[in-house]
């Protein structure tokens, strides 16, 4: 995966945060499946986490869920970020040699790529959502959040929540993914489609605590995978304000480091790693191999239209 040195970051469209001290606040709600449309709204899908921590919670300490403990947040403006809290990344030359760069511009190209094909398949205008990157613990539209949550979007301030170190310490440490920077890009690209989902309506619409191989928790997942591949397949030509191309080349490798990432994150998988058994009337995202089918089928297809997970009965 290669960025075009010449493309303009915009930096806009990401904000840092730090890492804040425990205050004791209500705590951060882990629920086995999606929102249950009563009290908080839930945080959407860890998206290729699964919001990971849910599966091991699941199965080790209750179905519904645990409570995290809640903190401040505070803007963090050292290293690489200015004082308002924004990056310093400018280019596509910076996202060639850093990691947060890489996401700031796959974020771009995300965006980018929605604020067309949105309106010109759903019939809907997209909105920005920005990208919360964040350190310890913090405060969010739908509760307090900590590092352990994994990737997360949420719905009330329309969010894009994650904390870097979910790439070495959980998908490439605990959940055993090669990882690389298409692998990171699917996790971006997969959170940005629970954001497309809320702005169709698919959230509200089809929120639940039921989980199981069909439920509607699993069906917006793979959705959201199916999402990532319609991004994956037009990357290269989405474009920054001037018209240069954010991406300037994808790979046979690149996509299958986004493979090899969604397998890592399947419920099937996770649940015989913390559990040793396979359980899938408590999946709440997929198996391995659905994961990467839906993804796949985006990326094959680019119709908004053939990633509809919720009028098939073969998931």
């Amino acid at each position: 995966m290669k960025f075009n040195p010449k493309a303009r970051l915009d930096r806009s469209q990401m904000r840092k945060r730090g890492r804040g001290g425990s205050s004791g606040g209500g705590g951060f709600q882990m629920p086995s499946g999606r929102g249950s449309g009563r009290g908080m709204p839930i945080p959407m899908g860890g998206g290729v986490v699964g919001l990971i921590l849910v599966i091991v919670l699941f199965l080790v300490v209750t179905r519904f869920g645990s409570d995290l403990s809640g903190g401040s947040d505070t803007s963090q403006n050292a290293g690489t970020t200015d004082e308002g809290g924004q990056t310093t990344c400018e280019s596509g030359a910076d996202a060639n040699e850093r990691r947060e760069c890489a996401l700031l511009a796959t974020v771009n190209s995300v965006q980018d790529y929605w604020g067309d094909a949105l309106p010109d398949q759903g019939d809907v205008d997209y909105e920005q959502a920005q990208w919360q990157d964040f350190s310890g613990t913090l405060s969010t539209g739908c509760g307090q959040a900590s590092s352990a949550t994994g990737p997360f979007y949420c719905p009330v301030d329309k969010g894009v929540y994650l904390d870097q170190s979910f790439f070495d310490d959980m998908l490439e440490g605990q959940l055993g993914a090669k990882g690389g920077d298409f692998a990171e890009s699917y996790v971006v690209a997969h959170e940005y489609g629970h954001h497309v989902q809320d702005l169709l309506g698919t959230l509200s619409k089809y929120q639940s605590r039921e989980t199981g191989p069909t439920s509607p928790s699993v069906r917006i997942e793979l959705q959201a995978d199916c999402y990532a591949g319609l991004w994956a397949q037009a990357a290269t030509t989405t474009k920054d304000s001037n018209g240069e191309v954010f991406i300037t080349d994808i790979t046979q490798t690149d996509i299958g480091e986004a493979i090899d990432a969604a397998t890592a994150v399947g419920d099937d998988k996770i649940q015989r790693q913390t559990s040793g058994r396979v359980n899938p009337e408590q999946w709440t995202h997929g198996s391995a191999e659905e994961r990467v089918r839906w993804f796949m089928t985006g990326f094959d297809s680019g119709r908004l239209d053939d990633c509809d997970t919720f009028s098939t009965d073969h998931l």
